[in-house]
């Protein structure tokens, strides 16, 4: 007997016969001893295998395990990689078709997001704060495609990062002034480069008498404040209906009574409705994908003409510029580590008509 057989028996165990899953895997964990020679370790390794496999995310989950692997994305049965410390590499597993499908299925299940043909993409919050994306035939060509990025579980805040040498004291001082200030900052920087890290440290120096509300494509923000409701956009269903969508969290966020507004990032047309609620004056914070901050602040201008053709530049350059206090600026080194690049002061000069930058740490 294999072990995969006694996954099977396991499985059929705990259906067919209602027994708890504990059980069950003891139960065929028992007959796969018998076919083959007694070893504490080899029964230790093949029940750990059989819960994973029942239970866990099977393969994956010793990669899930590792505190030290940062992102896991799996491009078909034999391509499967990891990221450490912001460097990425093929490794030894193979995991095949059915297994990935059903691993998937097992994941999404407590999420209430769904995968299929008419819904191919799917970006959903895991159990232990993990995200998973996937992506199927035939918008991939042929197999599969899964990401999953892992994020800390430990809250973080702004010394960790000083610790760390992410961030200097200089910059220390400037952020936690910002905040205490409730200025609106902006963080920008490339995929893993540690601008949700950073949002998450900046909102563990808000003070503990304000309420902060917050909305995501998914759940990764971790803070620790007792006045913190987060929010997620949510697929439509079957029949098409019952979306929710960020702009319209953001709108619902306003009627929260909120002493800041976060975004988890702007990519669309919600950067619109973050823009009038901070026009408002309520201090809010959000991250955007950018190469430096300069052109974070750009793509901030542009990112609301998507909302209508109703919208203007003549609109959106002056409310940013008078909006958007600071934008820290992340950056990912080769060796992985991850540090703010520059910090920029933003304003809007009326008379000429045009945002203005003031380096204040770089």
């Amino acid at each position: 007997m294999q072990t995969q057989d006694a996954v099977v028996l396991a499985r059929r165990l705990a259906l067919r016969d209602g027994i708890s899953v504990e059980t069950a895997i003891q139960k065929s964990l028992d007959q796969l001893i018998e076919s083959r020679p007694h070893n504490n370790a080899l029964e230790q390794a093949a029940r750990a295998d059989i819960r994973d496999q029942l239970t866990g995310m099977g393969p994956l989950q010793r990669l899930m395990d590792d505190p030290e692997i940062e992102e896991i994305w799996i491009n078909g049965p034999g391509d499967v990689f990891i990221a450490e410390a912001g460097v990425s590499k093929k490794i030894d597993l193979r995991i095949s078709e059915d297994q990935l499908k059903a691993i998937v299925e097992r994941m999404l299940r407590p999420t209430g997001r769904r995968l299929d043909r008419s819904s191919p993409f799917v970006d959903a919050s895991l159990e232990d704060g993990s995200r998973l994306h996937v992506v199927i035939p035939d918008i991939t060509q042929s197999n599969w495609s899964i990401n999953i990025r892992k994020f800390p579980n430990q809250i973080i805040n702004l010394n960790d990062l000083v610790r760390t040498n992410a961030i200097t004291s200089r910059q220390y001082s400037l952020l936690v002034g910002a905040i205490l200030e409730n200025k609106n900052i902006l963080i920008s920087g490339a995929t893993q480069s540690g601008k949700t890290t950073l949002l998450c440290a900046l909102l563990n120096e808000v003070p503990v008498t304000q309420r902060i509300i917050s909305v995501e494509e998914t759940f990764e923000l971790k803070i620790s404040k007792p006045d913190w409701v987060a929010m997620q956009t949510r697929q439509a269903n079957l029949e098409g209906i019952g979306e929710v969508s960020l702009r319209r969290l953001i709108k619902e966020a306003l009627r929260m009574r909120p002493n800041r507004l976060i975004v988890g990032e702007v990519r669309e047309a919600e950067s619109l409705d973050l823009l009038i609620a901070l026009n408002s004056g309520l201090p809010g914070a959000c991250t955007i994908h950018a190469n430096s901050a300069r052109d974070a602040v750009a793509k901030l201008c542009t990112l609301p003409l998507l909302a209508g053709q109703n919208i203007s530049l003549d609109f959106v350059i002056p409310t940013v510029g008078k909006c958007i206090d600071l934008v820290a600026h992340c950056k990912l080194n080769s060796d992985g580590s991850r540090f703010i690049s520059e910090i920029l002061e933003v304003t809007w000069n009326e008379l000429e008509k045009k945002i203005e930058f003031y380096e204040v740490e770089s």
